[in-house]
């Protein structure tokens, strides 16, 4: 299937291109850009939430999932830039976002109503004092509780986010199919398929049982990190149903964001399920050979003939270069690794830059999450403005000039024209991106080393961890290299890409 052999570039709209001069990306501004997408190779793009909403948590608080917001543009802007990517061979994902929708949203306006509202049922609400929730859960933001007690109604709304992020309730089956009408909406339109937020939440546990005081240590992932509650499944494959009346063509992402391999692979079912499911475990992995090499022969393991997923960033985690330090060299290293294990890789915009965080001031700062400066804005240029038309609404990230579309595409030596070779091979190999992974022994020490192959066609990836160069295998030939190879050595935090001479 597409999904399994191609590269998926998620784009956060509001950070990407602004064509309107507010200073907020938008879809004209993709548009435009999409030659970079096309002459840089990726297969398909995922564009985090465009729904109207009042931006409590930037689009993840939904008022109508079937309209853009006018932040971003329209539906006839929407059509436009479906149709221009899948001129240029990209498809199209959009954020889903199942779990909760905005208190604004029609449904919660009537479901607070009164307890009698025909929609109460559509989401959570129980009973109690003002004084005590209906558990001990903690909110993913904000640090008081998942529970709002509402003084018109006297009862308790459960929000796993923010107060302004209240939890549907999918045991209701009129919720089910408003929202598989959600699905239908967009596929009608060409949508090639969904990255489902925070998708194993949608099922809970009718006891809604505290969770044991040990496991609250403050994180804004208690809840999201352990909830898995096995009455999800039967509704993930509702919705795959919907996927498949489109075909089978179409498919969905889920965030299962559990970080553990073994409790995420089940959420694919048996090939009834999500297409793919996120796994954020490498987020967390040491800049280390033996830790990288546990990491990958756990996943092998786990998820056998079943496709991984591979993350190295994203909108709401810090970008590759800043967790490693700031060193570029390894943020190269790391780009090939991505790109080259056996699964679907999903590379956040910027990455193919060797972009940073920001440095948000105090006075700047937005996010109930505290994830502004990954998503600081795209440059474009080499310009004063980097090609944005007025002021971005977050900082730009560090050495915006030097580190703009710009100023690489004109470098051979960028880290950009690194990710444009890294993914042209990768199209080009059958072993690259659709092969089996073997995990390599012979390999000198602090270097990991794998090969992939799919019938004649192998390659090898030698990632050398270690403070020393590392001696490449003979009868192999470098087919692309992040360092400069000499007296074939490969340099310490440097990767090389082989195939057989």
């Amino acid at each position: 299937m597409w999904w399994q052999e191609s590269v998926v570039y998620q784009i956060y709209p509001r950070s990407f291109a602004d064509a309107s001069g507010d200073g907020v990306g938008d879809l004209e501004g993709l548009r435009g850009r999409l030659e970079h997408l096309q002459w840089l190779g990726v297969d398909a793009l995922w564009l985090s939430p465009i729904y109207r909403s009042p931006m409590a948590d930037f689009g993840y608080d939904v008022a109508d999932y079937c309209d853009v917001d006018p932040l971003f543009g329209d539906l006839a802007t929407f059509d436009a830039l479906l149709a221009d990517a899948h001129a240029r061979d990209i498809r199209v994902l959009l954020d889903w976002v199942p779990n909760h929708t905005s208190d604004q949203h029609p449904w919660f306006v009537e479901s607070r109503a009164s307890r009698d509202s025909p929609k109460r049922d559509w989401y959570r609400w129980h009973d109690g004092t003002p004084d005590r929730p209906p558990n001990n859960w903690p909110a993913a933001f904000g640090g008081g509780p998942a529970w709002t007690w509402d003084d018109a109604t006297e009862q308790w709304y459960l929000h796993t986010f923010l107060p302004q992020q209240p939890d549907l309730n999918w045991d209701n089956p009129e919720v089910v199919e408003a929202m598989h009408d959600v699905l239908r909406f967009w596929l009608d339109r060409g949508l090639d398929g969904f990255r489902a937020d925070v998708v194993h939440l949608i099922g809970k546990d009718p006891e809604l049982a505290d969770i044991p005081e040990g496991d609250i240590v403050g994180s804004h992932l208690d809840v999201v990190g352990t909830h898995d509650y096995h009455g999800t499944h039967a509704l993930l494959r509702g919705i795959r149903a919907v996927l498949d009346e489109y075909g089978g063509d179409r498919m969905m992402v889920g965030e299962v964001n559990l970080r553990e391999t073994g409790l995420i692979a089940p959420y694919l079912g048996d090939d009834d399920e999500l297409h793919l499911a996120f796994d954020f475990e490498s987020l967390t992995v040491p800049w280390e050979a033996g830790a990288w090499r546990s990491r990958i022969a756990h996943v092998e393991d786990v998820m056998g003939a079943r496709w991984p997923t591979w993350v190295f960033s994203n909108h709401d985690q810090q970008r590759v270069r800043t967790r490693l330090g700031g060193s570029e060299a390894r943020a190269r290293a790391a780009l090939v690794m991505l790109l080259t294990l056996r699964g679907t890789p999903f590379l956040f915009a910027g990455e193919e830059l060797g972009l940073e965080d920001a440095e948000v001031p105090p006075e700047r700062v937005v996010d109930p999450g505290g994830r502004d400066g990954c998503r600081a804005p795209i440059p474009w240029t080499t310009a004063a403005d980097h090609g944005w038309p007025a002021d971005p609404w977050l900082p730009w990230p560090p050495e915006p000039r030097a580190r703009s579309v710009e100023a690489q595409r004109a470098d051979p030596a960028s880290m950009l024209h690194l990710a444009r070779a890294v993914l042209a091979l990768r199209r080009e190999s059958a072993a690259l991106h659709r092969g089996g992974l073997e995990l390599l022994d012979d390999a000198p020490d602090g270097v990991l080393a794998y090969e992939r192959c799919a019938g004649d066609d192998r390659r090898r990836v030698w990632i050398n961890f270690a403070g020393a160069p590392a001696a490449l295998p003979e009868g192999w030939a470098v087919e692309l290299a992040t360092a400069d190879i000499a007296g074939g050595e490969l340099p310490p935090d440097a990767a090389a890409l082989l195939r057989p001479r």
